[in-house]
């Protein structure tokens, strides 16, 4: 997907009424307050060569930078939130809410937004020397915890 279909996708969610229960979406997940879309993901990439799996997170990792350049030419720097102590309260116990505890699950941090009354958080999942990665939008009216 091309960073213009990334940011078609994200005005949409932005437009959307969010439901009154969690449900999936054609995107990912929506609930009470808040919209998800997988932009891009590769699960297994253990089953890739070394030369495969190098270029895929290459990929992914470009297209990561150039929608946060072109989301930060939009909405002016992004605030980079880690979600490290989100998820530390969350297995101590502390009841954060969605979409704040999913994503502090499998992202270490987001570049966040406020645009029009919601949040748009944009994460990467995998970047390092995982077997696979995920590019993930969230559009909320949840403030971070």
């Amino acid at each position: 997907m091309s960073t213009a279909r990334y940011l078609a996708l994200i005005d949409l969610l932005r437009a959307q009424e969010f439901p009154a229960q969690r449900r999936r979406s054609a995107t990912g997940f929506s609930g009470p307050g808040y919209h998800t879309a997988q932009l891009s993901a590769a699960d297994e990439l253990e089953d890739a060569d070394a030369a495969q799996r190098l270029e895929m997170r290459e990929q992914c990792v470009a297209e990561y930078e150039a929608l946060l350049a072109v989301l930060g030419g939009k909405w002016g720097e992004p605030q980079v939130f880690s979600l490290w102590s989100v998820l530390e309260r969350s297995i101590l116990g502390d009841e954060i809410p969605a979409p704040w505890d999913e994503l502090s699950a499998g992202f270490d941090l987001v570049h966040i937004w406020r645009a029009d009354g919601r949040w748009v958080a944009v994460g990467l999942a995998g970047e390092n020397e995982a077997p696979s990665y995920e590019l993930l939008a969230v559009v909320t009216e949840v403030d971070p915890p």
